[in-house]
């Protein structure tokens, strides 16, 4: 009897799973800044409200640490240095993100009017 060969299995390939990375959210970073808390979160809430009138994602707005500058100055100008005198200053701040914005956010964004004593610094991420 003649000896036929066998074509050998093919071996089970491993799968091998490609991850696909997602691209990262394109996100707009308001980080608002001001000396009265009442007057920042009026403006905070502007912001906001501005954002989701365009269907915006909003996160925030998210409280950061109050810094407080202080200042000691004398109140007499020659003799009298145990007559002092202390002033603070506190600068609030929060940070507001918003993901995915599209150019109607950003062009609404940029014609808002806020009061004084209120800054916004803009940072795309």
């Amino acid at each position: 009897m003649a000896e036929t060969k066998s074509k050998p299995t093919p071996r089970a390939k491993k799968s091998v799973e490609k991850k696909t990375v997602q691209p990262a959210h394109a996100k707009l970073r308001l980080r608002v800044r001001g000396y009265d808390h009442k007057v920042l979160d009026q403006s905070v809430k502007q912001i906001i409200d501005t954002a989701l009138r365009f269907d915006a994602v909003v996160i925030g707005p998210i409280p950061l640490p109050t810094d407080f500058k202080k200042f000691t100055v004398l109140r007499s100008s020659f003799i009298f240095k145990n007559a002092q005198e202390q002033f603070e200053m506190r600068t609030h701040k929060r940070i507001i993100d918003i993901v995915n914005p599209n150019p109607k956010v950003v062009d609404a964004l940029t014609n808002l009017s806020l009061p004084s004593g209120v800054s916004v610094d803009v940072k795309m991420m």
